[in-house]
This record gives C-alpha cells, structure tokens and sequence, in this order.
C-alpha cells in the first residue's frame, strides 16, 4: 500500500495482524481519534510506547466493534491488527498524533523453524488449558503472527520480534521465547509441589 497518513494510538501494548484486543479509550485526544475512525471506516495505528519512547514500527488496527459508550464519551471497543506499517515522518493538524506511514516490507518465507515452533506451541496451549490442536493457518495470518496473538508475551519481547521482518526469524525468536516460557512453567510447578509437601509428615509414619 503506498504511503498514507494515520492517526497514532500510543500504548504499552504490542498488536499484531489477526490479533483481536479490547481496548478503553478515555484521554480526550484518543476519544477523538476513534470517533473519527469509526465515523469515516478508517485505521489507526497502535505503536508500543514504554519509558524509552514510542517505536515507529507497529500494527494498523481496525475498530471491529464498540463494546460500550459512556455518558462522557469514553469507550470499551475491540480492535484487529490488518498490516505492519512503518512510521516515515510525524504530521501536524489533528488533536492527536499523526504521520505518515509505509507498509513494512517482510519475507514471509520460513524454514525448518515451523515444526519446533508448532510442537512448543502445543506443548504450552496445553500447560495453559488453551486447544493444542488448533488449527493456526485458518487465520491465513503467517504462523508467527498466529502464535503471537496466542501467547501472552511481555509487550517488549513482542515488539522486539514484530520488527524483525522475516518470517524465519521472527519463528526463531519465538522458539526461543515459548521454550523459556516452558522452563518457567516447570519450575513454578516444582515448586508448587515442593509447598504441598513441605513440613508435612507422609502418613502412616
């Protein structure tokens, strides 16, 4: 898509495209911006803002449905990622932030990364009482994108690998990050069966 202006939703948060996320919209500048979205059929894009800033690379996002008004026009709504868009210069005019952006390029080819990155996918679905059989290409999402929209990462992990624009490299970082994920979830169980034995007599003794 060439270059269009958008308004920007700046949040500590990561979308991704497929991704659904509710979000509430009570600062004024933001009310605004949603409003207008929703009057004229337009996008916003939300890019992930932390202490050392807002990134220029995030997720246009596409108001799927308003969940709840209230009298003082905040609003509970839910949004889709569609496309990574990159930001090439800020823009002026508007109540809220704008600029001008470009769709990321990316190479959405992968290689030997899929079946790992499907079985840890599994394996964690399962631990987390999600479907470990769901089928993750009838979004028609690239898996890594389908993944990322299941798995709860930290916000800074999930920006990191949605700017790395390569299929195969975005599956590598996120075998890395399920299989961390995993060793947490076997350590904390550890030690929860550590607590229900501890200082307790085995009976019959």
């Amino acid at each position: 898509m060439a270059t269009r202006e958008i308004g920007i939703f700046a949040l500590p948060t990561v979308l991704v495209p497929g991704e659904r996320m509710p979000l509430h919209v009570f600062e004024e500048r933001y009310k605004q911006l949603i409003s207008e979205c929703l009057d004229l059929d337009r996008e916003f894009l939300l890019l992930y803002a932390d202490e050392g800033g807002t990134r220029e690379l995030g997720c246009a996002a596409h108001v799927e449905q308003v969940l709840e008004r209230f009298e003082d026009g905040r609003m509970n709504i839910m949004v889709e990622g569609t496309e990574v868009l990159r930001v090439v210069e800020m823009t002026r005019g508007q109540a809220y932030t704008t600029a001008m952006a470009d769709t990321a390029d990316e190479d959405l080819s992968a290689g030997e990364e899929t079946e790992p990155v499907m079985e840890l996918f599994r394996q964690i679905a399962s631990a987390g009482g999600g479907d470990p059989e769901e089928d993750l290409t009838a979004s028609g999402q690239p898996l890594s994108y389908a993944i990322m929209a299941r798995v709860d990462f930290p916000a800074e992990e999930k920006q990191r690998v949605l700017e790395l624009r390569t299929e195969s490299s975005r599956l590598s970082a996120i075998i890395d990050l399920l299989a961390r994920g995993l060793q947490a979830l076997a350590q904390i169980e550890q030690i929860r069966e550590r607590a229900q034995t501890n200082g307790k007599v085995p009976h019959g003794e």
